[in-house]
């Protein structure tokens, strides 16, 4: 299969093999027909996958320059819109389409006169429904309606000014829904604003053919020296750590300074310039180890990464899978390496009942123990969230199950909310599934 045969225009081709790209990804070979017909499209697929491509070259195919805002697409994080933007940008070389990139933390005005220009807007929900209330964008003249990684903008909390936006557009407006999950939510926005939408679905995660996945078990007090002793005897390229919380990043990326190791910490609270100068950084090598929250696990153009470590694992198992995507790539090995605690045992058997990864246990190794400094502004040391439990015992304290960040002030939301874990009741004596 090649663009050709998909009816794509000479140009855009031209400026796909500018940049590399002579064959579409599973995704793109399903998704562009689809939308080149105008239907809509509820497309699932992984980190990784091409998914920018499936909606990006059917929708720049579909622009009639100078008529005004065509095709509005909305992404969960500021990262994810510049990121989207440009690759639109690479696609729209050698044909004319303005875009426009629309996120908060930065000033209005800039943005009001680029999207008075342009044919596609990339934007984070909260600021374009700014512009909406104040009058500075309409949606009249919309065609198409680009929701991506839309299960992530539902566990953010974004179904709300996912629903004031879509209100707005014109009701035979085709709307195209990326993700890596269909919830309950998504079935909503499914219902309510899609019309008899068609499915395309590519790989449920990566291959295992290139993927190398192991866990340790390890005790608390003994995961750091763990980390310390693997990030200084595996034959690792660059390096994702990940993190449950802020906090965890933080302090962990601290003390891998403290015994020399070269890192650098990625969360939703660092200023959207640091966060986009830090990827860059990332992907030239420049440090070679990233210590991360979950706004790293999914939509940022993260490159060639050799191995990711689950420092602290999550609650919800699609996040693990994610997570694991960063690495083993495009046709690359990677490996994923899982620091196992006992209060672990829950979310992984989870994780391996859902997915059956295949993820080996590795044999137990001898490594000197290091110091963990401790910060006391965190009520949490960088073992997780579920600290508490661990203080108060099993069947105490918060068990409310887990927190979608819905409800939460729109201001708080792009960046900070894709910290927000879920809270499980600790298992004590898990027996679960695993290739021992």
């Amino acid at each position: 299969m090649t663009f050709e045969l998909l009816n794509i225009r000479p140009e855009v081709i031209r400026a796909l093999k500018d940049h590399g790209i002579t064959s579409p990804t599973k995704i793109q070979k399903l998704a562009i027909p689809i939308v080149l017909s105008g239907k809509d499209l509820v497309a699932i697929s992984n980190t990784g996958s091409g998914k920018t491509a499936a909606f990006g070259i059917p929708v720049i195919e579909k622009i009639q320059p100078n008529k005004g805002l065509q095709v509005l697409i909305l992404a969960p994080t500021r990262e994810l819109a510049v990121q989207i933007s440009a690759e639109l940008a690479k696609f729209a070389k050698h044909v004319h389409c303005n875009i426009a990139t629309v996120y908060g933390g930065v000033g209005y005005e800039p943005q009001i006169r680029d999207m008075r220009k342009a044919e596609i807007v990339v934007s984070t929900t909260g600021r374009f429904l700014d512009h909406m209330q104040q009058g500075n964008v309409g949606l009249k003249d919309i065609t198409c309606v680009v929701l991506d990684e839309a299960d992530k903008m539902v566990d953010m909390g974004f179904i709300n000014d996912i629903e004031r936006i879509m209100s707005q557009a014109p009701k035979n407006k085709q709307v195209l829904l990326f993700g890596a999950t269909i919830s309950d939510e998504i079935n909503h926005l499914k219902r309510k604003h899609m019309n008899n939408p068609e499915t395309a679905k590519a790989a449920a995660h990566v291959k295992e053919d290139f993927l190398e996945q192991k866990y340790y078990d390890v005790q608390p007090h003994e995961k750091f020296s763990l980390l310390v002793h693997l990030l200084k005897k595996e034959d690792t390229d660059r390096v994702i750590i990940f993190c449950a919380t802020r906090g965890n990043v933080e302090s962990l990326t601290r003390n891998l300074k403290d015994q020399g190791i070269r890192a650098e910490a990625l969360h939703g609270k660092l200023p959207q310039a640091k966060r986009l100068r830090i990827v860059e950084n990332f992907n030239k090598g420049k440090p070679e180890i990233l210590v991360a929250s979950a706004v790293a696990a999914r939509g940022l153009d993260i490159k060639y990464v050799s191995h990711v470590f689950n420092y602290g694992l999550s609650n919800d198992p699609q996040e693990y899978v994610h997570r694991v995507g960063r690495t083993a790539r495009a046709g690359a090995s990677g490996t994923a390496i899982t620091l196992l605690e006992p209060r672990d045992y829950e979310a992984f058997n989870e994780i391996l009942h859902r997915y059956h990864m295949d993820v080996k246990k590795a044999d137990k190794v001898q490594f000197p123990k290091v110091a963990f400094k401790v910060n006391k502004n965190f009520a949490r040391n960088a073992a997780g969230p579920r600290n508490n439990y661990a203080r108060r015992g099993p069947g105490r304290g918060n068990n409310r199950g887990p927190r979608t960040g819905r409800g939460r002030r729109r201001d708080d939301r792009e960046g900070a909310r894709s910290e927000s874990t879920r809270v499980h009741k600790w298992n004590r004596n898990p027996n679960f599934r695993s290739n021992r």
